[in-house]
């Protein structure tokens, strides 16, 4: 596991925008932490290194936007209100198999949909500094541990 303490909105953007260099289609991220961790910024980050110059909100309402005009497609999804339901309807499993990067916030609402590979992004706040975040890189498969190396070298 690779942790980075970033101390602004800015840094977390630059971490995701580095990030965003080595993914491919197929690549799954999930995105966990709190209510104002950081989530949609670090999706931002990533959306700004795919080349994606849209303004990048939280899918809160819709679940899932999707960003087209990268060098790969964005899907963002917020399954936050899926916590009673799951995702069993939605075809998730088009997104995550499909030609672009899926970026899920609020996972565990939908575990028995996600693949058995993917890369979890814990952004944990700093108790003492409203400002500061880790950012904690978990691995699951081969392919991601790799992710993690290269961002552990830029």
């Amino acid at each position: 596991m690779l942790e980075i303490k970033v101390q602004s909105a800015a840094e977390t953007q630059k971490i995701a925008t580095q990030l965003a260099q080595f993914l491919q289609a197929g690549d799954v991220l999930l995105l966990d932490g709190d209510l104002g961790a950081g989530k949609t910024t670090f999706t931002k980050g990533l959306a700004e290194g795919l080349g994606i110059h849209r303004n990048i909100k939280s899918p809160t309402f819709t679940i899932i936007r999707e960003y087209q005009e990268g060098r790969l497609p964005l899907y963002h999804m917020d399954v936050y209100r899926l916590e009673e339901t799951g995702g069993e309807d939605l075809g998730l499993e088009e997104y995550f198999e499909g030609d672009g990067v899926s970026v899920v916030e609020w996972s565990q609402f939908v575990d028995d949909e996600l693949p058995t590979e993917y890369l979890i992004i814990h952004l944990v706040k700093d108790e003492n500094d409203d400002q500061v975040r880790y950012l904690k890189f978990e691995p699951h498969g081969k392919h991601y541990e790799q992710l993690v190396e290269k961002l552990q070298h830029e």
